[in-house]
């Protein structure tokens, strides 16, 4: 143990047990927010795991103002700030609408400043409260609270039918090839009414089957975020800010080497990924570029192949040096929602979606993270997640696909069903 009673770091011996003490005792909060790297050893890599719980205050809004409420929010004290961004921002920041709401309730934005932030290291847990650290460390530790709830079966549905899939991509490359756009992230929602599940449960199930560097388990009363993503949508430290968005994407076969290496190797050499991959790439330039000093964004990797326990993905690194004086809502107005999980370009293929797609994103396709005292932040992109409302008894995820015009409908619909085959197991994997 150092520093002060209300200030302190223990010495662990077994990390993945002291994640699952950890989560299991934060459940009697209301609120709370647990970011996993999964050991993701990167240049970017920065905490291994994040837990903020409790709010000493918070700021929610849905769209219309919330992005000018949020800054006076963020400008009345230097603190840690734990929370998301919900897709639906973007009626704010590019005049446009939505059709549909999602079901599961979360709020457009919503930031909370935590009672408590616990960071574990591999050996280490450091403990930041305004009460007794060496008390709450001993109560985590001595918590045997298991996750064994026994939950009735839950029917996944699909909003979209296989037929109706390939009719709507079929129909957004007519558009591409009219001019409307060059690219279209358009995704399906899996779905079932009546759920009973335990989302502590479904979280390591999935951290079990896919672990990825930022995953999440977010909790907001009775809205739940059980997230698995792979990909960050923005980072900054200091003066610098860096994006790394995903497209591309391919199977891995874990018990043929051969096969998986072929694997890797054609999504490297796919003129299709490299295509969608580079367009993205261009949109995230051209957003920094809005916020960023001019002559100094720039690609530090493209076509990147990264390998994760279920699919290889193609993600490449933008940089840039901020101006000055620059907000953090300046910055998000300038990016959001990331291009990744728009298309180009961006305003265009919203409307798109919102005429295509059969359900409300919601938290889906937004982001959550922190932002520090001193005004750094990092965000992950929501996706690879399931959201539930416990009191609705509504579960939800979505899957998607980048479309061009080169895209074939039906091998897009596999690769949804591929993404979205790890959360279906953790839901129904007894």
């Amino acid at each position: 143990m150092s520093a002060t009673n209300t200030n302190c770091i223990f010495t662990i011996t077994d990390l993945e047990n002291a994640k699952k003490k950890m989560l299991s005792w934060a459940n009697r909060f209301g609120i709370f927010c647990f970011l996993d790297n999964h050991r993701y050893q990167t240049n970017y890599h920065s905490v291994e795991c994040l837990l903020a719980m409790g709010s000493k205050s918070s700021f929610t809004a849905n769209a219309g103002n919330a992005l000018n409420d949020l800054q006076k929010f963020l400008i009345k004290k230097p603190r840690w700030l734990f929370g998301h961004l919900g897709y639906d921002l973007k009626n704010d920041i590019e005049s446009v609408t939505s059709s549909y709401k999602s079901r599961i309730g979360f709020p457009d934005i919503f930031f909370f400043e935590p009672k408590m932030i616990i960071r574990l290291s591999e050996k280490e847990m450091e403990i930041e409260t305004e009460d007794d650290a060496g008390k709450i460390f001993e109560e985590i530790m001595k918590n045997n609270e298991t996750n064994t709830f026994q939950k009735d079966p839950v029917n996944i549905e699909q909003r979209v039918s296989k037929k109706e899939y390939i009719d709507i991509i079929e129909q957004l490359k007519k558009h591409i090839l009219r001019g409307d756009c060059y690219e279209i992230n358009f995704c399906m929602e899996f779905f079932a009414e009546d759920a009973t599940a335990d989302p502590i449960l479904i979280y390591q199930k999935l951290s079990n089957t896919s672990p990825n560097p930022f995953s999440a388990l977010y909790k907001l009363e009775d809205k739940w975020l059980i997230c698995a993503s792979p990909e960050r949508f923005l980072k900054k430290e200091g003066n610098k800010i860096l994006s790394q968005p995903i497209k591309g994407t391919s199977s891995r076969f874990l018990k043929d080497d051969s096969k998986d290496k072929k694997s890797k190797e054609e999504l490297y050499a796919s003129e299709k990924d490299r295509s969608e991959n580079v367009m993205v790439v261009d949109l995230v330039r051209n957003d920094l570029a809005r916020v960023c000093k001019e002559g100094t964004v720039k690609v530090d990797e493209l076509f990147g192949i990264y390998s994760f326990p279920q699919v290889h993905q193609m993600i490449s690194t933008v940089s840039g040096e901020l101006k000055d004086e620059i907000s953090f809502t300046e910055i998000i107005r300038s990016t959001f929602p990331m291009g990744s999980m728009t298309g180009a370009p961006k305003r265009r293929v919203m409307e798109l979606i919102d005429q295509y797609e059969r359900s409300g994103r919601g938290i889906f396709s937004g982001a959550v993270g922190y932002i520090t005292p001193v005004g750094d932040f990092d965000f992950n992109v929501v996706i690879r997640s399931i959201m539930y409302n416990t009191s609705e008894k509504y579960l939800s995820f979505m899957a998607g696909s980048g479309i061009t015009f080169y895209s074939h409908a039906e091998k897009e619909y596999e690769e949804c069903l591929l993404k979205a085959e790890a959360m279906r197991v953790a839901i129904t994997a007894k």
